[in-house]
């Protein structure tokens, strides 16, 4: 799996543009971008607006998100009056809209019980760096006449192992790895479901790894995991039932910590579909995607791999790595405290102003698509705060069942 997505000509590697295959939330709506502008917002305020805010997008595709949430910045910095910025102390500006990005829609397709052999490591590990660091995407900022604000102390940096794509915002710095130190707000949308991880099955042998033939697809079961695999298996994926799979999620845990250790102060944020211990797929939910199909999941480097994700694992790693406060909630909860509405409007305005109506319609459908519990607003939500605290509206999801 790691060969087929990040080696050389791997599906990620060769800096394969994601919207032609599937959809993330980024492209629904311009509504998830405008969400995460709003929570940048809170948790710049929550560290007493600090001279320079990282905003961190990891597993970047092609940075559509930053450049979406610094285009809400720069329409709120444009809006606000002459001396009304919001500076270092100053409360928070009011949100703003953004224009949307289209492509095909990446769904949750059936399982696909077949794993590659010893893929470990996390994703999007490897990749040039040809942006401008984190101080110069500030500067930039500054000359772009953004001020002292929020928008002037931006400091966005989109990690991706592709090549940084032709034409993308100068301010915006391209990284294979995330910044060593980070104080801000960490952003993981879809990135955990496409770690590599291994497929390991009970067999009447016992517990093996299953081995996968790139060409043909063919399996066999081989080795058996190795003590680590075992000991995360033990705790959060336990096999009971003959011909079980699991797909051994203790990669993705040390991708997730990983991030939180680069974290000085600041909140973490990996939305993605998953399960819980409670309700682990029996058969596993490894799949591909290919022009906007869902595939087999053929290890050949010519389509998108990904399994779900098992959150509530990573968000023990998370706490182990220094994570002081934790959520596990739904997009859908997640989205509504940060204020998306995606209400349809009112038919009276359809009589006095039909252009504004379907505009407003078209946007009201795409903000329920991110919503849908069937759908996008089902996916996991993992937030967590490390030398500070959640933003109030999300804190409180800690005390609610998600919705």
């Amino acid at each position: 799996m790691h060969t087929a997505l990040y080696g050389p000509g791997g599906f990620y590697a060769r800096g394969e543009p994601p919207a032609r295959h599937f959809r993330t939330s980024v492209h629904v709506s311009p509504s998830y971008a405008a969400a995460i502008w709003e929570m940048l917002r809170q948790v710049d305020a929550g560290l007493g607006h600090p001279a320079r805010i990282d905003l961190v997008d990891v597993g970047a595709g092609r940075g559509e998100l930053l450049e979406q949430v610094l285009a809400a910045a720069e329409t709120e910095t444009a809006a606000e009056p002459a001396g009304a910025r919001t500076m270092p102390g100053a409360g928070p500006a009011p949100r703003a809209a953004l224009a949307p990005v289209a492509g095909p829609a990446r769904a949750a397709g059936p399982a696909r019980a077949a794993g590659p052999a010893r893929a470990a490591g996390p994703a999007r590990a490897a990749g040039p760096a040809r942006a401008a660091g984190p101080a110069r995407a500030a500067d930039l900022a500054r000359e772009a006449g953004l001020g002292s604000g929020l928008a002037g102390r931006i400091a966005a940096t989109a990690v991706d192992v592709a090549p940084r794509p032709a034409g993308l915002d100068p301010r915006i710095a391209w990284r294979p790895v995330p910044p060593a130190r980070i104080t801000g707000l960490v952003i993981a949308s879809e990135w955990l479901d496409n770690v590599p991880l291994d497929v390991v099955e009970l067999t009447a042998a016992g517990l093996a790894v299953i081995l996968v033939d790139p060409a043909s697809g063919a399996e066999r079961p081989g080795h058996p995991p190795d003590q680590a695999d075992l000991a995360w298996l033990r705790s959060w994926w336990p096999l009971a039932a003959r011909g079980d799979r699991a797909e051994v999620g203790r990669t993705r845990c040390q991708a997730w910590a990983g991030v939180i250790r680069r974290i000085d102060r600041g909140v973490a944020v990996a939305a993605d579909y998953g399960h819980g211990k409670a309700a682990r797929p029996a058969r596993g939910t490894l799949t591909g995607y290919l022009e906007g199909r869902t595939v087999p999941a053929l290890p050949d480097g010519s389509r998108d791999i990904t399994a779900h994700v098992a959150l509530d694992a990573c968000a023990a790693a998370g706490t182990a790595a220094g994570a002081s406060e934790s959520v596990l909630t739904t997009q859908r909860a997640a989205l509504r405290e940060l204020g998306l509405d995606a209400r349809r409007p009112s038919l009276a305005l359809a009589a006095t102003d039909p252009d504004r109506y379907a505009r407003v319609l078209g946007r009201a459908s795409a903000d329920a698509e991110l919503m849908d519990a069937e759908g996008l607003g089902g996916f996991g939500w993992l937030i967590q705060a490390v030398g500070t605290s959640l933003p109030a509206p999300l804190a409180k999801l800690a005390r609610s069942a998600p919705g």
